[in-house]
Formats: structure tokens, sequence, C-alpha cells
């Protein structure tokens, strides 16, 4: 049979027409793909047209900042600014709310009910210091006391509340109003407070293992669940908490009305060894691992850990020692290289552990811990 070739060049010549009509790109149907805009479009556009795009966040984090700008503008009327929180930035986020829903009589009607029960009731054990206090006294060292530390000591309010009662003239040693700032009561001095001969309290020393959801403080105006809930009926004298934890990070917290230890315990210069359990959102780089041991610089100064370890497989469960006592310090190390604390516990504390120590009870120390710790800490 004749093969007609007269045929097949029409043919190539109405395709290479198409094509060129198609100002030499092959296009397929519209049909073929998706309908609606070419998604390949997106990926043509400049790096201007993407950045005008309300989604671009540019770099990690900017989003979230734009977002808490947005929240701390204050909206027109009566409005009160209230804490929702912290961000994985570990940046604390507010939230603008119509006062009238803020009213205490709304808010706060519930009473605290415990809901931690301890096996018993606590043996409070007698201390003795006499012995070692004349030992490790200094030479030129006198035993008068501050009157404000005094009153302190009695267990009627703080040193800064003592002031003011000196001041209103509520404060006689031996018969006489003192009002003098900064006196020194002598031994065998009689101080009375409204009349009333007031006594230094005996020292009292409390671990408590805390657990989430409470707050470190003595007082809250918002009626929140605070730590002192937790050992009310632990003494009858007035104790505060030592440092402080996170309303979401649990373990040790030690509490007393001794406020030279507290002090001690409290100042930097001490370097006091603190032990956390770490549970990260994700399993920790072991460059992440090399850079927390070298230190980090964050935006309130360097910060240096005394070591660090892998507890679990997953590298999600970590170990880390340190000394330092800034405010979420071990939270802002992790956020500040990318991950989220889950949860955070503190095992250890000046020597102290929590062992046979369950969550949201409270033992007393040791005289032999007390010892260790006011004098060979």
């Amino acid at each position: 049979m004749r093969k007609d070739n007269n045929r097949r060049s029409e043919q190539r010549s109405e395709g290479k027409s198409d094509r060129k009509r198609s100002d030499g790109k092959f296009q397929p149907k519209k049909d073929f793909f998706d309908k609606g805009e070419d998604k390949r479009s997106k990926f043509r556009k400049g790096p201007e047209e993407n950045r005008s795009k309300d989604n671009y966040t540019g770099r990690k984090g900017k989003s979230e900042d734009r977002s808490r700008e947005s929240t701390e503008a204050r909206p027109e009327g009566d409005f009160k600014k209230i804490y929702k929180g912290r961000g994985k930035d570990e940046k604390p986020i507010h939230e603008w709310v119509p006062a009238d829903k803020l009213s205490r009589e709304k808010t706060f009607k519930k009473k605290f009910k415990k809901p931690y029960s301890s096996s018993g009731k606590e043996e409070r054990p007698d201390y003795n210091f006499e012995k070692l206090e004349e030992n490790h006294r200094k030479k030129n060292a006198t035993e008068d006391i501050r009157l404000n530390k005094y009153i302190s000591n009695s267990g009627i309010c703080s040193r800064r509340e003592a002031d003011n009662l000196i001041q209103k003239g509520f404060v006689k040693i031996n018969g006489q109003v003192i009002t003098e700032m900064g006196y020194k009561v002598k031994p065998g001095d009689k101080v009375s407070y409204k009349d009333k001969l007031i006594n230094p309290e005996k020292p009292v020393y409390l671990l408590l293992n805390k657990p989430k959801d409470f707050i470190t403080t003595t007082d809250d105006p918002m009626e929140r669940k605070t730590v002192m809930n937790l050992i009310a009926n632990a003494c009858e004298e007035r104790v505060f908490p030592v440092g402080r934890l996170d309303r979401n990070t649990t373990g040790l917290l030690l509490f007393t009305n001794d406020g030279e230890l507290a002090a001690k315990i409290s100042h930097p210069s001490n370097n006091i060894k603190k032990i956390y359990q770490v549970t990260l959102d994700k399993a920790i780089t072991l460059g992440d691992e090399k850079l927390i041991s070298e230190g980090l610089e964050l935006e309130d100064g360097l910060a240096k850990v005394d070591d660090i370890q892998v507890l679990s497989k997953d590298r999600t469960i970590l170990g880390l020692e340190i000394h330092l006592g800034r405010n979420r310090i071990v939270r802002r190390i992790f956020a500040h290289l990318g991950y989220e604390v889950i949860a955070l516990d503190r095992v250890m504390y000046a020597g102290l552990d929590k062992k046979d120590l369950s969550r949201g009870n409270y033992r007393f120390l040791t005289e032999k811990e007390v010892i260790r710790l006011k004098y060979f800490l």
C-alpha cells in the first residue's frame, strides 16, 4: 500500500503551529490539573510578594511577638490586664478582660480544699544548737539583735512590717517606747508589743514536696492556691518559703522562721547546689547539650550549669545541676535553644532530697540536717 506522506507532513505542520501560538511552551488543558490558580505560580513569585502576606513569619518566633503585641494594645472602656501564662519563649502573655468579669464576689467564692492528705501529723523535733553556736560564734561578735529582727522572730510580722510598728510607737523595751530604727535588743531586755511581752519563737524547719498549680507566696490577693495551704497545720509559728518555685514546677521547697539561715541559702555567693529533672517536648541534640554545658548568654547575662546528663533513651529527660537562682532560669535556658520544658521537678536542694516524701506532703528537718545547713554548708 502506498504511504500518504503528504498527510503526515500536514499533521506535523499543524502541531508546530500550535506550539508557536503557545509562545514556545507546552501548556496542558486547565482541567488537566486542579481547577483554579496554578499552584506552581506561587513559587514563581518573588520574595517581596511572599513577604507581604499575613502568614509570613520571617524568622522563628516573630509571629508570636506580633500576636503578643496585639494583645497588649489596650481597648477602649473599662478593661483590666490579666496574666495568661507564658509562651514557648518563656515571655509573659497578657489579655485585656472587661473589669466587670473580674469582680471578687463572682470569681473567688470557693474555699481551698487540701487535695493532699499526709499519713499523720509529723513529729516535731526539739533542736538544741547552744553548744554549736558557742563554738562557731566569732570573737568580736555581740549577742545584741536588731529590734525589727527580734519582732520578726517572735512571729508577729516580717521585718519590714516591724519597722512600721516601731515607727508608730507600738513597741516598748523595758517599759519605754522605742521609735529608733536599728535599735538593738540586749540580753535581758524585756520587749513588749501593745503591752504584751514577746519572745522569739522556737526555730522551725520544714521541707515540702511541692505539687503543681500552687504559687510560692505567703499571701495571694487573688486567693489562688498557695504553698502555705499545704503546711497550714504544720506549726503555730509563722514560717516563710526560702526562695521560690514556679506554679508549674514541682519538687523541694524549704520553709523556716530562721531569717539568718534563709539569707545564707538564698544568697548567690554561697553557690547552693540544686538538681532538677527536666522533661522536654523533643529530643535534645548533642550540639545543644554541649552548648548548655559550656554556658549560654541570655538577656540577663551568662547562664552556666554545673552538670547536665541525659537520663532517657529518647533524650527527652535530663538531669541538670545548677547553682544560679535567677527567675525561671532552667526554663529560659532550654527556651533559648527552641525547646519547651513540659515538666520540671527539683529533686535535690542544698543537699536535701525527697526520699520517702510523697508529692504534696512535708516533713521537719532532723537536727543533723539543720546543723549541716547552718554551720557546715
